[in-house]
């Protein structure tokens, strides 16, 4: 069945967390899963903020192959859509751009990274087995996304669109499928529909879909935008 590697995308992009698979460096031949909470990068890569001492960082510095699988979480097990991705996992660093876009994701890894003994990681996918429901199961290539907003760029979008957010929520993070909103403390995935020619069309863009969402109330979430 021809499957888009968008699905499997927007899945990755619901998450925060997953099972990541690496090869055992102490038991030599069998797996080695663990449990760790993951960001997007801008182009929709996991990023991962590793102990030192943990054993799933001594296991991909010594084999950077790796899988990560994640599920919907709603619903029973095999109703709920998952993925397993397969890619190679390797040691990055972040500039300062990059490591706060990381921390409005995920506020709590700034007392990790105030602690030493942390590092950047980041998977590269390159496959992925998808399985969206009775039927609809199989592999699918990681495609790049077409179109990938830059770190810099991103930010000066949500500086410009804090003003206009009512009390309560706050942006993590904006790309051309979507804009991530913290509402009341709870992440949300507004999805925006394409296309969206230039940076003003993009805001425009999230403001329509947080309006949809009703995050605005009865108030014009544009007005004096860009004044």
């Amino acid at each position: 069945m021809k499957l888009d590697y968008a699905e499997a995308r927007d899945l990755l992009r619901r998450g925060r967390s997953g099972a990541l698979g690496s090869h055992s460096v102490t038991m030599p031949g069998f797996p080695f899963v663990s449990l760790l909470p993951y960001v997007l990068d801008e182009a929709c890569q996991p990023l991962f903020l590793l102990s030192s001492l943990a054993e799933h960082t001594r296991n991909l510095l010594d084999d950077s192959r790796a899988s990560l699988l994640l599920a919907e979480g709603q619903g029973g097990v095999l109703e709920q859509s998952r993925l397993t991705l397969l890619g190679t996992v390797e040691r990055v660093v972040l500039d300062s751009a990059a490591c706060a876009r990381f921390l409005r994701y995920s506020p709590e890894s700034a007392e990790y990274l105030a602690l030493g003994g942390f590092a950047f990681f980041r998977m590269r996918p390159l496959r992925a087995r998808f399985i969206g429901g009775f039927g609809r199961m199989g592999w699918v290539d990681a495609v790049p996304l077409p179109a990938v907003l830059p770190v810099q760029q991103e930010a000066v979008l949500l500086e410009a669109l804090a003003g206009r957010l009512p009390v309560g929520v706050r942006v993590e993070g904006l790309d051309a499928e979507g804009v991530d909103v913290v509402v009341a403390g709870v992440g949300r995935r507004i999805r925006l529909a394409p296309p969206h020619e230039g940076p003003e069309a993009l805001l425009e863009a999230a403001l329509d879909g947080m309006a949809r969402e009703g995050l605005f109330g009865a108030e014009d979430p544009a007005a004096g935008l860009f004044v």
